[in-house]
């Protein structure tokens, strides 16, 4: 796997990136929230089931009765885990953030480089236009039929819509990203917009140290 940048002008192709960003980049944080939330009721189920065990054994029993694991705990949890795993997947996609094998891809430059990136992503969109199809006919048939949790008896329908949801929201993406490589192919310039470009390791060690600074390039340079 490669460190990637992507460019940004003035163009409507950028402006369109750059407004997809901004909802992928909220899909991401929501992802995160869920995982913080999901560990904050991990602990609580812990401190519960041992606060009730104590309780239970010396006989206090007003603690007895009120304190105990997390009821549906791994109800909720199940549920929680598919957002966990899917709502990051376009900001990554968008970022170059998906592990890939560059063997072959990383030794072409220019417009032939633009043609097998172009062709990739052609041929990923047609994989999520078969994904969505599928995803939604799961989740309608759950909705339709009522699925529910085991434990707690919780609608499971909310996470399988997400996944075609945010399948349409990749395949939104896609299309943009197949707008900038046909757009680098036919004016052959080194450095597209709105796409991933690969890194050397020199700029990658860069921006890893950036990073881990807390400093961006423009602070960065305003303090030289």
């Amino acid at each position: 796997m490669s460190s990637h940048s992507v460019l940004t002008d003035d163009s409507r192709l950028s402006r369109v990136d750059r407004a997809l960003y901004a909802v992928e980049s909220k899909l991401t944080l929501l992802a995160g929230i869920v995982a913080l939330g999901v560990m904050l009721l991990a602990v609580a189920n812990i401190v519960g089931r041992k606060i009730g065990d104590i309780a239970n054994d010396r006989g206090w029993a007003w603690l007895d009765a009120n304190f105990g694991p997390v009821p549906g705990y791994i109800d909720w949890t199940e549920q929680a885990v598919p957002a966990i795993a899917i709502l990051g997947l376009v900001a990554t996609q968008r970022d170059g953030g998906h592990i890939r094998m560059d063997f072959v891809v990383g030794r072409i430059k220019s417009r032939a480089l633009w043609l097998f990136e172009l062709l990739s992503v052609i041929l990923m969109l047609i994989i999520t236009a078969a994904l969505i199809y599928g995803t939604w006919d799961h989740a309608s048939r759950a909705i339709r039929n009522g699925d529910s949790t085991v434990d707690i008896n919780l609608p499971i329908w909310p996470a399988k819509v997400l996944f075609p949801v945010i399948f349409v929201m990749l395949a939104l993406r896609l299309i943009v990203q197949i707008w900038a490589y046909w757009r680098a192919l036919k004016n052959g310039g080194p450095s597209p917009i709105a796409v991933p470009i690969p890194e050397d390791a020199a700029t990658q060690a860069l921006n890893e140290a950036l990073t881990v600074s807390g400093f961006d390039k423009e602070e960065t340079e305003a303090r030289k």
